[in-house]
Order: C-alpha cells, then sequence, then structure tokens
C-alpha cells in the first residue's frame, strides 16, 4: 500500500517539555488512520506539525516528497488541510462567505462551484443555510461548516482534530457517518479523536499514542479487541 503521508521520528516540544517523542507512522493513500489517547498524549501536536502550524523535529514525506519546514497555508496549497479542534470558523460570516474563503487557491467560478456542489452533497443542510450567519449555527451544523470548508481546498489529506468534540451523541453519530462516506469518495484522512470507540470502528488503521510515543498500532478491530485499549480507552 502506496503512503500518501510518512512520518518519520517527529519530535515536538514545547520549552523543555517534549510533546511528541520521535513517533513514526505511515498513512496509506485512501484510507482513514486514527490516533486515539488521553489528554495530553501529543496527539494534537503531532498533528499540527503535520500541518506546518508549530515546529518539529524529524521528516514528514508527502507524496514521496520531504517537506519543508513551511506555514499552514504552504502546506494546505500542497494538498494537506487541517480542521482544528474548536472548528474555527468565521462566526461573524455566512454560512457561503466561509465556504467560499476556504476556496482561496480556485480563482476560476466554475471550479469554485463544482466544490460548493461537493460540499451540498456531503453537507444538504449547509445549502439550506447558506445566508446564516455562521456563529448562529449548531455545534453540528458548525462542525460541518469547517469539515465542508476544508473540503473547499481540494486537499488530499484531510487531518481531522476532535471533530466529534462537544456534540450530543447523535450528532456524533452522523458526523463519523459522514468522515466515512468523504473516506469512501477516495479522501485520504487522519483522524485523532477522544471517542476511540468511534473512531477505530471506522478507522483502517489505529495507533495508541501515550505520553508523546506510539506503543500499541493495528487494524481498528485489533485496537477495538485490544484488553489494554479497552481497558483504558473504551470503558472496559
Amino acid at each position: 500500500m502506496i503512503s500518501i503521508l510518512s512520518v518519520n521520528h517527529l519530535l515536538v516540544s514545547y520549552g523543555e517539555v517534549k510533546a511528541v517523542r520521535g513517533i513514526s507512522l505511515e498513512v496509506p493513500n485512501g484510507k482513514i488512520i486514527t490516533l486515539i489517547g488521553s489528554n495530553g498524549a501529543g496527539k494534537s501536536s503531532a498533528l499540527k506539525a503535520i500541518a506546518g502550524a508549530t515546529p518539529y523535529e524529524g521528516k514528514l514525506f508527502f507524496q514521496g516528497k520531504l517537506l519543508k519546514a513551511e506555514e499552514p497555508d504552504i502546506r494546505a496549497s500542497h494538498g494537506i488541510n487541517l480542521v482544528p479542534e474548536g472548528r474555527s470558523i468565521f462566526g461573524n460570516l455566512t454560512v457561503l462567505e466561509n465556504l467560499i474563503l476556504g476556496a482561496w487557491k480556485t480563482p476560476h467560478k466554475k471550479q469554485r462551484q463544482t466544490n460548493l456542489d461537493r460540499v451540498f452533497y456531503f453537507f444538504p443542510r449547509l445549502q439550506e443555510r447558506l445566508s446564516q450567519i455562521a456563529g448562529t449555527l449548531s455545534g453540528g451544523e458548525q462542525q460541518m461548516l469547517a469539515l465542508g470548508r476544508a473540503l473547499m481546498t481540494e486537499p488530499q489529506l484531510l487531518l481531522l482534530d476532535e471533530p466529534s468534540m462537544g456534540l450530543a451523541p447523535l450528532l456524533v453519530q452522523e458526523i463519523f457517518s459522514i468522515i466515512k462516506k468523504i473516506n469512501s469518495e477516495g479522501m485520504t484522512i487522519l483522524l485523532i479523536e477522544q471517542n476511540a470507540t468511534m473512531a477505530l470502528k471506522i478507522a483502517h488503521h489505529a495507533y495508541l499514542m501515550e505520553l508523546g510515543t506510539i506503543t500499541l498500532s493495528g487494524t481498528g478491530e485489533d485496537l477495538l479487541r485490544n484488553p489494554k485499549v479497552r481497558a483504558g480507552y473504551l470503558g472496559g
């Protein structure tokens, strides 16, 4: 299986604190890969490093090419897009304005409309709310908007940081169903998620992070059945 992203000995530090301690992992093209672990395990720091949002040591290879130390907009232009924890939508702008901002590297109106139609295919609710101020959307709708805006950048690798955070159980089910649908259309996804059960159910491969290191890896099903994961992260 060809990897779209290879992470080799990734190290992220904040002063004397080592948040990520030399991890290595592979993200095969067209698959959902998940990182699970408790708060403070280093998952978000790893994702931010991959997105270019925080300094790091080690080597990242995207589509076989070594990534330089670049800003997030440059990484996004390469095809790597991060949907951050907390969504980071523009709450004072409309749904449509948020989506159009995601199309910053798509100058042609016809292509922008094609991308919008694709977003509406995954998120028909957004099409019903195009003129609504984004800050007045429900939490689930704001998460849909954050995902839709990321899709407007035409990513090849989607980095998702805690997409179910703060959502009611039924909305969590809906968001994960949409993520699975997006993947089924060919999108490669690297997902970090506190809801380990949901993440492992949709993941092709999974890694367990503890205190900045990867301590376990396998298929999503493997980790769902693993006694250590069940006891520590799945509620027994």
